[in-house]
């Protein structure tokens, strides 16, 4: 299979917060098939080969010596129909968001919570994304990755994943699977997830559709989040922290009301945002990035930012919450 890499190819608009990147050699991913010619030239080369989505969860380096698989594997369809539940299937290229409008424009819930996300299907459950409640392994049924460890495709079921507060197999061992295709478990009877601040008031409605809290969640992120389209970010950059009571317990006693929720194994997670928010760092700057006046989870580029100044910028973050509350703080995005 002869493959069309493309040289020196700018990666400055494919990456949510608009870092100046290149990469040696780009190749849009539009088949499976591929990925045994891609890698086999990327080893005559002696070149590293990346995997790039929708460039929504990254922080790309100025440049890059190697080959950037974009990932552009199309296509969503529902593949089986049960009386409990609706099987869908989505190629990993396709975006996220459009995806659960393409659900919810067939009246099937489930991840109505989960509106707005940017990236692609393919990546979701790398970060097992969540949001309002919901997460991806909520509804996750299997999915199809390629292991370039054994050069072959491999099914995972949901077990296998190991999904974690926003942790699976795949971000455990980075570089080693490719997604191609993901299947999602949507329900019959489906239930709305109202069980976060600003959805709780549709409890009310008896008509209630999934198509009225998808509404209410976009209008939640537009009304909080910056559009990474106007002002360059990557969404959340920090994941909320789950600490054990002790950790917990001087952040409390200053503040009795900080959000904090309970988890399974009895630690508490608070909030990132609200930490760094706290520590005086909202809409705080260093050099051309900095912390949006919106959201203090959120780190924008205010134009002209490199990998460079995000790290200074989130090692400065973690050192003064570190400092004011005893919390270490860890990323989301990943540097690359």
């Amino acid at each position: 299979m002869s493959l069309a890499l493309i040289p020196d190819f700018d990666l400055s608009a494919r990456n949510t917060l608009a870092l100046r990147a290149r990469s040696r050699f780009a190749i849009a991913l539009e088949d499976a098939a591929q990925l045994p010619a891609l890698l086999t030239e990327a080893g005559s080369r002696n070149l590293p080969l990346r995997i790039l989505g929708g460039g929504s969860n990254v922080v790309l380096a100025p440049d890059f010596d190697g080959i950037t698989a974009l990932v552009a594997l199309k296509g969503k369809a529902i593949v089986a129909q049960s009386d409990d539940a609706t099987i869908i299937e989505a190629a990993a290229g396709e975006t996220w968001h459009d995806l659960v409008v393409w659900t919810v424009g067939r009246n099937l819930g489930g991840l109505e919570n989960l509106a707005l996300i940017p990236g692609t299907a393919g990546a979701a459950p790398v970060q097992n994304i969540g949001a309002y409640g919901s997460e991806l392994a909520d509804m996750f049924e299997s999915l199809i990755a390629y292991d370039r460890q054994t050069g072959a495709e491999r099914s995972f079921t949901r077990q296998q994943c190991a999904f974690a507060y926003r942790d699976s197999v795949f971000k455990q061992q980075p570089g080693r699977y490719i997604v191609l295709s993901v299947r999602l478990r949507l329900p019959r009877d489906w239930r709305p997830n109202l069980n976060f601040a600003g959805l709780a008031e549709l409890a009310d409605d008896p008509a209630l559709s999934p198509e009225a809290v998808m509404d209410r969640v976009i209008a939640l992120r537009t009304s909080k989040l910056p559009d990474w389209r106007q002002t360059p970010n990557a969404g959340s950059f920090f994941q909320n922290p789950i600490v054990t009571p002790d950790q917990a317990a001087p952040v409390l006693a200053e503040f009795p009301t900080a959000p904090n929720f309970a988890q399974p194994d009895g630690r508490l997670k608070l909030s990132a945002g609200w930490l760094i928010e706290k520590s005086g760092l909202k809409g705080f700057r260093l050099g051309p990035v900095g912390i949006s006046e919106r959201h203090a989870l959120v780190v924008v580029n205010h134009g002209g930012g490199e990998q460079s100044d995000i790290a200074a910028l989130a090692r400065h973050i973690k050192e003064t919450v570190s400092t004011r509350f005893g919390i270490q703080l860890h990323e989301e995005p990943i540097f690359m």
